[in-house]
């Protein structure tokens, strides 16, 4: 007979397996419909690198675990903006998915977020944000993954001004500057990419160190949550928390980076609803009872039970 240990390792390997199988079966159906070998190496390379951190996450001990998520992190956000944005220049800020998305080009970015940061998040929520982001890639490795205090409240109203207005500029260039041929300019598109990064980067390091919050960025100021935000309430794959064998400790919720109240949901007899919740899954690592797991079903809801400062 198998042991309990055995049936875990089976899980997390056959799980790893359908991570790359799943990216694979993209790379495969784009490239035979286009005739494009790229797609298959852009979308087996992504696989790859998500399928190894998955593995290492299943496997490790609890307390090495962020090593996984970490590894899948950092192989996918340097090469979608190192390979595919510096060297490939292609502007893969959310500027250049608009810019593509009106011309009609089904280019990397128009892909990258219609696959990641739209479609992707009716499977896994905002996993995005936590396994392949490239900003956050470098704010995860300052000191505050655990923030001291709960958020500042409305300062999130913050990430739809900076949507709003990276819209309103891609679509005054576009229709008053007629600036339809952004595809055909490379080093336009390479500043506009550098430039972007600089000012991403630069805030987030600010809001990290003046908040101590490695995700505040995350919470106030990126743009992409507003694409993320819908699909991720119907995501397949979401925390959920087993009352039976939860002593109500709150070490999910203290450890929780995006300040999410997870019991708040348990006590509803419910999943995490939360548009904010970015499947780190810090909350099953941190569980000292095994009473918090990331299960798949069907359900949806559009409560976020979130801590805010002085509430």
């Amino acid at each position: 007979m198998p042991t309990k240990k055995q049936k875990s390792t089976k899980k997390v390997v056959v799980e790893s397996i359908v991570t790359l199988s799943f990216f694979s079966a993209i790379g495969i159906l784009l490239w035979q419909s286009s005739g494009e070998l790229f797609f298959l190496i852009n979308f087996g390379y992504i696989g790859l690198a998500a399928a190894i951190g998955e593995l290492l996450f299943g496997l490790l001990p609890r307390e090495k675990k962020v090593i996984g998520r970490k590894f899948s992190q950092l192989m996918i956000g340097v090469y979608m903006l190192g390979v595919l944005g510096f060297l490939g220049r292609e502007n893969m800020q959310i500027e250049g998915f608009f810019f593509y998305l009106l011309a009609g080009t089904f280019s990397g970015p128009v892909l990258h977020y219609l696959i990641a940061k739209i479609g992707g998040t009716f499977l896994f929520g905002r996993g995005w944000c936590s396994w392949a982001c490239w900003t956050t890639m470098v704010m995860d490795f300052f000191p505050w993954m655990k923030p001291r205090q709960g958020r500042l409240k409305h300062l999130g109203a913050l990430r739809y001004v900076h949507f709003a207005i990276a819209l309103a500029l891609v679509l005054l260039l576009w229709f008053v500057y007629e600036m339809k041929d952004f595809d055909k300019h490379s080093v336009i598109e390479l500043n506009w990419l550098i430039i972007g990064n600089l000012f991403y980067f630069a805030v987030a390091i600010i809001l990290t160190v003046v908040l101590k919050d490695n995700r505040a960025f995350c919470k106030y100021m990126c743009p992409i949550p507003v694409l993320m935000k819908f699909g991720s309430r119907f995501s397949i794959w979401k925390i959920k928390i087993e009352p039976e064998k939860c002593t109500e400790c709150r070490l999910c919720e203290t450890n929780c980076p995006m300040n999410v109240q997870l019991l708040s949901y348990m006590k509803n007899n419910q999943r995490v609803h939360s548009s904010e919740c970015i499947a780190c899954q810090q909350c099953v690592n941190v569980c000292p009872e095994e009473a918090v797991n990331y299960t798949k079903g069907f359900d949806s809801g559009f409560k976020d039970f979130l801590h805010y400062r002085n509430d």
